[in-house]
């Protein structure tokens, strides 16, 4: 089955290198030949909305992370990069015209280094200095928008991993919630903790070496019966998986690794691919869930990541 998933999915201008032994070499490897497949023009992602189709620039990153994560794809991840350095492309992610958003600057910063680019002059524009400017004095990151502050657990998180703050990692910490976990969303009362946000908040305070308290008690006691991690919304599911399986270790890595593996299509046009959940295959949701079920897999830590 797994040479069907290589045949299938890989294509012969996919490079594949030795990942990880436990992250399932094959599995891995054929996810992210299905991915780079899916790319428009080879570049990028784009999502679909009202019948129109439109550049999706975190969904790209996310790819590229997932490249980097299984060693494959070069070709796809270096024209990915080259893509996002383009100013219309970058300005349409970061903000213009007065508009800036902390989560873009951050998440592509880190996208940068993972590809060796110098994030201080990324296709012209210092990413550093533009998250810099979006800091408040609590050492919360913020954007500048007249549609409102779209910032999160995301957008402070990376912007722990783009620029090892002190101050922005103390803010991540103390946004624990009683329980363990961390909320999505900062000053929320009550505080409700979060499968995924705990996730990423954990992989970026232990790369600055905090400890996250009982937060990695309060994830596992979030595992359901088939290994998997639910979202806010519903069950089980290979995002939220994807992101737990990243920070946990032991059987409950394990359990995680087993349930996305169960997700991925075997045979047929779209093998190699990680589906959102049980429920089958959904072109809409695929490639998002393919990109974090890679980074599960295969245990990759954004803070150290290089492609």
């Amino acid at each position: 089955m797994q040479k069907l998933i290589i045949a299938a999915a890989l294509g012969a201008s996919l490079v594949a290198t030795a990942v990880p032994a436990q992250a399932g070499t094959h599995r891995v490897q054929a996810a992210t030949g299905w991915l780079a497949g899916q790319m428009a023009d080879g570049e990028r992602f784009e999502t679909e909305f009202g019948g129109v189709k439109y550049p999706d620039q975190g969904l790209t990153i996310d790819a590229i992370f997932a490249f980097a994560a299984a060693r494959n794809a070069r070709d796809h991840s270096d024209r990915a990069i080259a893509w996002l350095a383009k100013p219309d492309v970058q300005g349409a992610y970061l903000g213009t015209d007065g508009e800036s958003y902390a989560g873009a600057h951050a998440k592509l910063v880190v996208a940068a280094r993972v590809r060796g680019k110098n994030p201080a002059d990324f296709g012209g524009t210092d990413l550093i200095a533009g998250l810099k400017a979006l800091q408040a004095p609590s050492g919360r990151y913020s954007d500048r928008s007249q549609f409102g502050d779209f910032s999160n657990a995301f957008t402070q998180s990376y912007a722990v991993l783009a620029l090892k703050d002190t101050k922005a990692t103390s803010f991540l910490a103390g946004s624990q919630c009683p329980d363990g976990g961390f909320p999505v969303t900062f000053e929320a009362s009550p505080c409700v903790s979060d499968v995924d946000a705990t996730a990423i908040v954990v992989q970026a305070l232990r790369a600055q070496g905090r400890p996250a308290g009982n937060a990695l008690a309060w994830l596992r006691s979030k595992q359901q019966p088939d290994g998997g991690f639910p979202s806010a919304q519903g069950g089980s599911n290979a995002n939220s998986t994807g992101l737990a399986a990243q920070v946990l270790t032991g059987q409950s890595a394990v359990k995680a690794r087993n349930y996305l593996n169960s997700l991925q299509v075997c045979a047929g046009p779209e093998a190699g691919a990680i589906v959102f959940d049980a429920s089958g295959f959904n072109k809409a949701t695929a490639p998002r869930a393919t990109t974090q079920a890679v980074l599960g897999l295969t245990g990759a830590n954004l803070a150290t990541l290089r492609g």
